[in-house]
């Protein structure tokens, strides 16, 4: 244990260190730290945990990156019909850091009931689609069986069951217009296996999801041809760059995009809460430095005399610095573990009961995410203390003006 530590910790346990003057000055310094690492760990959580649960949902509802036909790039439907028989299907070994690939079509429809009619988008899918995507907004039923017969059972959205007065079991009429335009619309009955909810408006609001071979047949398409391809990446910050592998990889006929494309105005939206995570970082570690700055010189001011005898013993100007850094640091520290203690427990209370509801319709999610991580944590404290003492070496500069004499005589 050095001179300056021990003077340090002396200063701190000492009775005078918490007189009148010091004392509401240096809680509001360990208030001002502790507030700004709670403000800094729940715009972190909840930032980066709404970028996330969004990217899932929309990647849930249409893969990565998309592989359609040209003249259907822009649609919702499929129109032109696209063959399994290709170098990438079933499995996209050409291109690395592809997860899976997946076989759809769909096709828009009217839901008819005794007292209701909604507009929706039928997704057929195969035995290769990946229900895990979907598995957690699952609120009541089960998934469709779509890998053994054909069979009439549908996944549909809580928004639509609501609106339909429908619920699981129950069997629904669903007319889909042929492709010419000319007859009496294709009828299928569709039966409800299980109900989803996944919170986005724009899905919720449209999809139900069934069995692949429906479609082909209202199509009059083969067993081979399907309306697109939906492709999974493991790491979603290279899309952009496997988009464009991807797109090098598939045939001349067929048009690859990626969700980040598609949904452009989403993702953007997306990249202002980057800037606005900054903004809170930077704002509270400002105004925790400037507690700090404001706490450490009363703490000279309180201590002058102190500093004048340490001088008068040999004590050089960083020696005496470093006993008011210290010092300074530990006050840190305080508010750091408060701080901390508070923002976790936060993330967690909202993480496991939800406590926090967010509207739908502007924010995509019905509660909202948080995003927890170790590494992230320790990044906040180590960078708040770093700063902060990188611009309290500023003012303990104070202490290299103080003459020994006058200190002494300082009252």
């Amino acid at each position: 244990m050095n001179l300056e530590y021990f003077i340090a910790k002396r200063l701190i346990t000492a009775k005078g260190s918490k007189s009148s003057i010091s004392a509401p000055i240096i809680k509001i310094a360990i208030s001002a730290i502790a507030i700004g690492m709670i403000m800094m760990i729940v715009s972190v959580a909840t930032g980066i945990g709404l970028q996330q649960k969004i990217r899932q949902k929309v990647s849930a509802f249409n893969g990565h990156i998309i592989i359609t036909n040209y003249e259907d790039n822009q649609s919702q439907v499929s129109m032109t019909p696209i063959s399994t028989h290709q170098n990438f299907y079933p499995k996209f070994t050409s291109v690395s850091g592809i997860s899976h690939i997946q076989a759809v079509g769909s096709k828009a429809g009217i839901i008819r009931t005794a007292d209701a009619f909604e507009g929706i988008i039928y997704k057929g899918v195969g035995k290769d689609y990946q229900w895990d995507n979907i598995k957690e907004y699952l609120i009541s039923g089960k998934i469709p069986d779509v890998s053994h017969q054909l069979n009439q059972q549908v996944l549909i959205s809580k928004y639509l069951a609501d609106r339909l007065n429908l619920k699981t079991g129950d069997r629904f009429n669903t007319f889909f217009m042929k492709e010419n335009g000319n007859g009496l619309p294709n009828l299928r009955v569709f039966e409800i296996a299980g109900i989803y909810n996944s919170g986005f408006q724009e899905f919720d609001a449209a999809y139900i999801i069934g069995d692949i071979r429906h479609l082909q047949r209202i199509n009059k398409w083969k067993p081979d041809q399907v309306g697109a391809f939906e492709v999974f990446v493991d790491d979603f910050s290279k899309i952009k760059e496997k988009g464009e592998e991807v797109y090098k990889e598939t045939g001349s006929t067929l048009d690859t995009q990626t969700i980040v494309e598609k949904y452009y105005y989403i993702f953007e939206w997306l990249q202002l809460f980057d800037f606005n995570i900054v903004v809170i970082l930077v704002i509270m570690i400002i105004v925790a430095t400037i507690n700090m700055v404001v706490a450490l010189l009363v703490l000279i001011l309180e201590r002058t005399q102190m500093i004048g005898i340490l001088k008068a013993l040999g004590a050089n100007n960083w020696t005496v610095r470093k006993v008011f850094l210290y010092n300074a640091f530990y006050l840190i520290l305080r508010g750091l573990f408060w701080g901390n203690i508070i923002g976790i427990g936060l993330v967690f209370a909202q993480k496991y009961f939800g406590i926090i509801k967010l509207n739908p319709e502007n924010y995509y999610v019905n509660e909202a995410p948080v995003y927890f991580n170790w590494m992230y944590i320790l990044a906040l404290n180590v960078g708040t203390v770093v700063i902060c003492l990188l611009v309290l070496l500023i003012p303990s500069y104070v202490i290299t003006k103080i003459s020994p004499v006058k200190a002494i005589r300082f009252e």
